[in-house]
């Protein structure tokens, strides 16, 4: 289906020049002088190899209709990472770059989408957040009130990011999958 270009995110798959690709990341570009335009960061869905493309805002581009199937994530084993479809049993991998940032916050048996165009693996939709345990966390320092202070917090999948005060070492932590911040204690 033809889509704007402005419209495309990452994760969206299009074809381009004959062949297919996974938008990795998106830029709108508002250059001084002449018309906007948007950067695309690309991969080849069969190849792996990455590109670069600019488009008009106005332009259009067809976009691959993309199938959804849910798996169970079983390990990691290097850069490669292995899955177990629900309906099937059928177990595959894919490789360390396909699955991105988003595998720091695989764990096992976790429940998640995997992305297909032609039954290729392009990519990987995790739950909106996670439950992770704070692995360390820096003292609160006397005098700042809770409202306005966050506090560095090492996670247990080596991740860093903010957390309030009152967050201690071995508290357990709901985090946002998207743009990894702090969500809430999590509930026992």
């Amino acid at each position: 289906m033809k889509v704007i270009a402005n419209t495309l995110r990452a994760g969206h798959a299009i074809e381009h020049d004959s062949r297919h690709y996974m938008v990795i990341k998106h830029e709108l570009i508002l250059p001084g002088k002449g018309n906007a335009f948007i950067a695309l960061d690309m991969r080849d869905v069969m190849t792996g190899t990455k590109t670069n493309v600019r488009f008009r805002t106005g332009d259009t581009v067809e976009r691959l209709h993309t199938d959804e199937r849910e798996v169970q994530f079983l390990y990691r084993e290097g850069e490669l990472f292995t899955f177990m479809d629900n309906e099937t049993y059928d177990q595959f991998t894919m490789d360390g770059e396909t699955v991105g940032e988003k595998a720091d916050f695989l764990q096992d048996g976790m429940a998640i989408r995997i992305n297909t165009v032609d039954g290729t693996p392009i990519g990987v939709t995790l739950p909106t957040t996670v439950v992770l345990e704070v692995v360390e966390a820096d003292p609160v320092v006397k005098g700042q009130t809770a409202s306005a202070s966050y506090k560095p917090a090492m996670l247990e999948n080596g991740m860093r990011i903010s957390v309030p005060p009152h967050i201690v070492t071995g508290t357990r932590i709901v985090v946002h999958t998207e743009n990894r911040e702090y969500v809430e204690r999590a509930k026992d």
